[in-house]
């Protein structure tokens, strides 16, 4: 697959010219190799490469936000004026912030769209989640600066790379809008030579060369026409007209000596990942008995999981099954309420524990400080989803029940002689925890993320008993 190169044109302070670099760096790399596709898209929403790259005032299908709404990239790309490939602004893209999920979710977009040559992304005046996916994707960040405030602001940037693990090679500084009539004396003669000094004394790499500040340029933004006008047709006989020229090499060329781009290597992780995810995901189903954890009847068979009410698991990982649902309502109020409830049956108590298990997990163990005791004493705790206790209730543990014919033996005994008793054949310090799982769906609860929510509040739990032994 053909993934773009990225430059992403960040700064989180407004006016030092970063629209204005990012429209024009497109179209002067268009002009710098013709035949290389170049694509531009703008997270702010002031519409200036619309106005700037527009035909003839088409009405866009979709916009940049679709990106983030799972629509198709090539589907959403407009071919505008100079040969240059944009996606359409979008003026409400701020409304769709909380829906995404973090900073990769453009990477993995664009990780699985053919889009070949070099993409320019102008980001918005602060490091919010479109500016942090922005990063997150990029090849290159041009970082423009036109004073030392800006230049301040500069560390947030290198923060989030450090962050998320990037390489910070990627960030160049760009002096902006430098005013050339200003000198100074001593070492640094100029603005440009001050903000270099600057950046370089707190270790930002730079480009070679800046953006001088031209009325001439500005005025290309404000015309009768209502149009903008790049620097490359309107602009030839000013400095900056040099100075895009000698940036924009320097971009090509970093695209050209770029031997892995930074978005294959994003879907080189996320192949490994995924490989890694499922290799876990099968080993922790393999662990899990293929039958019933109180009955025994076969649950897992060559057509998958049949339906199930929960998922249980000791806390030391020696034991893991699914459990009917009819069987655990039928062992909880058999044992700990001694009701007669038939777990199979609708009846108001069966439909209640159901619709409380939805939304709790429950442990079985030996009860607190019952170490040694004779008569064996076993609890059935029940906690919120954050794994806070909200009750518990502590019973004798028998072998056998009070008036069963030829001495069967308990459910619940079985139970904890299968997954709670140590060497001794006495309750051990280990605890079974049972969640209430999707009946469709069950085995949801051993895939990563899923797990990983079951792992932390498991672990929650068990810190709370160590701290009541």
């Amino acid at each position: 697959m053909n993934r773009p190169y990225v430059v992403a044109i960040s700064s989180e302070k407004g006016g030092v010219g970063k629209t204005t670099l990012a429209t024009n760096l497109a179209i002067y790399l268009k002009a710098l190799h013709e035949d290389l596709p170049v694509t531009l898209c703008s997270f702010d929403n002031h519409f200036s490469v619309d106005r700037m790259f527009r035909i003839n005032g088409s009405v866009p299908k979709a916009n940049v936000a679709s990106l983030f709404n799972g629509g198709q990239a090539e589907q959403i790309l407009e071919t505008g004026e100079f040969g240059v490939q944009f996606f359409p602004s979008d003026g409400q893209l701020s409304s769709i912030r909380d829906q995404i999920s973090g900073p990769d979710v453009l990477a993995r977009k664009l990780a699985a769209t053919d889009l070949p040559g070099i993409l320019v992304i102008d980001t918005r005046p602060d490091l919010d989640i479109f500016t942090q996916n922005a990063l997150f994707c990029a090849d290159q960040v041009i970082v423009p600066v036109k004073d030392a405030p800006s230049l301040e602001n500069c560390k947030h940037l290198y923060d989030f790379f450090a962050a998320n693990e990037l390489g910070k090679s990627a960030l160049r500084i760009l002096p902006c809008l430098i005013d050339s009539r200003i000198h100074y004396d001593g070492p640094f003669r100029d603005p440009y030579q001050l903000l270099k000094a600057y950046a370089m004394s707190r270790g930002y790499r730079c480009l070679e060369g800046y953006i001088a500040k031209s009325p001439k340029v500005e005025s290309l933004n404000t015309n009768p026409e209502g149009k903008i006008y790049p620097v490359i047709t309107h602009g030839r006989s000013t400095d900056v007209h040099i100075q895009m020229s000698h940036i924009t090499r320097q971009v090509y060329l970093n695209y050209a000596d770029t031997r892995t781009k930074r978005l294959d290597r994003y879907a080189d992780d996320m192949q490994n990942s995924l490989r890694v995810r499922d290799e876990e995901f099968s080993k922790r189903f393999d662990s899990v008995d293929k039958n019933c954890l109180i009955c025994g009847s076969q649950i897992i068979n060559d057509h998958g999981i049949d339906p199930v009410g929960y998922y249980a698991t000791t806390f030391s990982g020696k034991h893991s099954a699914f459990i009917e649902d009819e069987c655990l309502t039928s062992l909880v109020f058999r044992h700990f309420y001694r009701s007669p409830v038939n777990g199979s049956g609708s009846d108001p108590l069966s439909d209640l524990f159901r619709e409380s298990a939805q939304h709790s997990f429950f442990v079985l163990r030996r009860a607190i400080n019952t170490r040694n005791f004779h008569q064996q004493q076993i609890a059935l705790y029940r906690f919120d989803e954050d794994g806070l206790e909200i009750s518990h209730k502590e019973i004798e543990l028998k072998e056998f029940e009070k008036g069963l014919i030829n001495r069967e033996r308990s459910a619940l005994y079985t139970l904890a002689e299968k997954v709670l008793f140590g060497p001794d054949k006495m309750l051990g310090d280990d605890c079974l925890l049972i969640r209430k799982v999707c009946t469709d769906f069950p085995d949801e609860i051993l895939y990563d993320e899923k797990h990983k929510t079951f792992k932390q509040i498991s672990e929650r739990i068990r810190k709370q008993f160590i701290e009541q032994t």
